[in-house]
């Protein structure tokens, strides 16, 4: 029996969130370790930095009026899809 869509993406998620997890505390100890390579037998893993300039939406608004920041406005669509349990326990 094939299970329904939204049971099967729940499993997903709940698969992709302990993996997400699994891989934040390797990052953790990538960092951690203070070397820039670690060395694999499948591959190898750089940490690296760098500088990255972003734009602040806050400190723009104090400088332009309420005109300019809305012709800076991009609206788009997003999709959002959440996962309710319904507290059934399997037996």
């Amino acid at each position: 029996m094939t299970l329904p869509l939204a049971d099967r993406y729940a499993a997903a998620k709940a698969a992709f969130d302990a993996a997400e997890k699994a891989l934040d505390a390797l990052k953790s100890e990538i960092k951690a370790a203070g070397a820039e390579t670690h060395t694999g037998i499948t591959c190898d893993v750089v940490l690296s930095l760098y500088e990255r300039t972003t734009f602040s939406g806050t400190t723009a608004k104090q400088f332009l009026t309420d005109a300019e920041i809305k012709l800076c406005e991009k609206v788009g669509l997003v999709e959002k899809i959440t996962v309710k349990a319904k507290g059934l326990v399997e037996a």
